[in-house]
């Protein structure tokens, strides 16, 4: 317990002192505490706060793990553009948005749409996982703007997915801003890598039940 707890501490504490710091301050803050801590301390509706809640353990969750492991490899063959990372029982999958929209846009690019096409029919074929779209920015802008063209991008790569067969009710869309950086905002490599849109796969109540049972398919 102890070795979770210290991390999201000493991430609390660098949030609390934000108020003082400029953009640039907090880029380089976060990125000094390091992955490990900020993966442990983002808030619970962040990707990786969700695919460590969805994890049912056991021997059930190590059925779910292997169909995933399935589903992440056909999505790394679809979407060779996008960072495809399995986590827990799930599946995190990073899009970069300098790629699927235009700068200041949410428009997913025509050059983009096989990519993203080539996803969906992945997800088609799992139709009991469920599906979290995040949109995130780099810090340039007033955090207003970055907050609402984050959702918009989201919220676009969800209507994109729907229109390829997703059902809406296995997706849920949300979005941060410039609020959750991966990497400190001190460089245009960097920003360019915090403009992103992520994924996080995850098995349906149907699924886990499955699981459960020991009647999950492999």
């Amino acid at each position: 317990m102890r070795i979770v707890l210290l991390p999201i501490l000493s991430v609390a504490l660098l949030f609390s002192g934000c108020a003082t710091m400029n953009k640039q301050q907090k880029g380089t803050a976060v990125g000094a505490v390091g992955g490990a801590a900020i993966g442990a301390a983002v808030s619970k509706g962040s990707i990786w706060g969700i695919l460590a809640g969805a994890a049912i353990g056991g021997v059930a969750g190590n059925l779910i793990g292997k169909k995933m492991d399935q589903q992440a490899r056909e999505l790394k063959q679809a979407v060779p553009t996008a960072e495809v990372e399995r986590v827990g029982e799930g599946i995190n999958v990073t899009f970069d948005s300098g790629l699927m929209f235009t700068i200041n846009s949410a428009v997913i690019s025509d050059a983009y749409k096989t990519d993203l096409s080539g996803a969906a029919d992945v997800f088609v074929r799992y139709p009991e996982t469920l599906i979290v779209i995040e949109g995130h920015t780099d810090d340039t802008g007033s955090d207003e703007y970055n907050m609402t063209l984050s959702q918009k991008r989201a919220e676009s790569v969800k209507a994109f997915l729907a229109s390829k067969g997703i059902t809406e009710n296995r997706m849920e869309v949300k979005w941060y801003g410039e609020t959750q950086p991966k990497f400190p905002n001190d460089s245009e490599v960097n920003r360019q890598k915090n403009r992103r849109v992520e994924l996080a796969v995850i098995a349906n109540d149907q699924m886990k039940q499955k699981a459960k049972e020991g009647q999950l398919e492999q």
